[in-house]
């Protein structure tokens, strides 16, 4: 049977709700709609779904915890297409910490929702050929740091542990499993967000900068991600694949 995507409103505007869902249905797309953060984790407990669509001003949790505490669980890994009433760049950055793929900002018409959930999945799932984030160990070593990558902890050679991010988290990967390897803007975007790369295009420099002060990384002589003018970032240590932790 062909897979039919489902996807996951959550809104306390019953109008929204039932727009978009009604709409999404019309197009070919498998849809539910709950109305706040308890309903969506209700759900989620046991049914899956391949996209989140999740407000972000609503009572009780709002959409940027929702989406953090999602990225912290077992659905860490389903893409999240954020709403917000506010064109904010604030919100953008923040949403973007917390691990959301995508935002459209309200009004918006229902068109360009189905437009954006379909770039998502798509980049979700066919990333560049050979730029394919692996999981082949548990610890991956580089310079005085290990990352624990099932646990997603950053430990120095001290055995201090540095919190991370979901998007900080996402670019180390990728880095670490393409280490002295330039990669441009379009390619990390790609790889860490999934999403068009012009609806944020300098959200990669600002990843990289506080990335580079959790790796205590001297920007102007980094010793891990260097810049490369005109195209992009390298990490530049040799990566090691340490195994499972004992």
């Amino acid at each position: 049977m062909e897979h039919v995507d489902h996807i996951l409103i959550v809104d306390d505007d019953r109008e929204i709700r039932e727009m978009v869902g009604n709409y999404l249905k019309k197009n070919g797309l498998r849809t539910t709609v709950v109305a706040d953060g308890r309903q969506m984790r209700s759900f989620l407990e046991s049914t899956p779904v391949d996209l989140i669509v999740l407000d972000i001003m609503m009572p009780g949790d709002d959409g940027l915890v929702l989406c953090r505490d999602i990225r912290a669980g077992k659905h860490k890994a389903t893409p999240v297409l954020m709403l917000t009433a506010r064109n904010d760049e604030t919100d953008r950055i923040i949403g973007l910490e917390m691990g959301a793929d995508d935002y459209l900002v309200k009004p918006f018409a229902a068109r360009e929702l189905l437009a954006r959930i379909n770039a998502v999945l798509r980049r979700t799932r066919m990333l560049p050929p050979n730029l394919v984030v692996t999981e082949t160990g548990r610890w991956l070593g580089f310079g005085r740091w290990r990352l624990d990558t099932s646990a997603r902890h950053l430990l120095d050679e001290d055995g201090t542990m540095v919190a991370l991010s979901g998007a900080e988290y996402r670019l180390l990967r990728v880095f670490l499993d393409h280490p002295q390897r330039v990669l441009n803007r379009d390619q990390l975007l790609n790889l860490t967000q999934g999403r068009d790369a012009d609806l944020f295009d300098r959200s990669i420099d600002l990843l990289v900068s506080r990335l580079r002060q959790r790796l205590l990384d001297d920007a102007r002589e980094p010793a891990y991600i260097k810049t490369v003018r005109s195209e992009g970032y390298v990490f530049s240590l040799p990566v090691q694949v340490l195994g499972a932790p004992a």
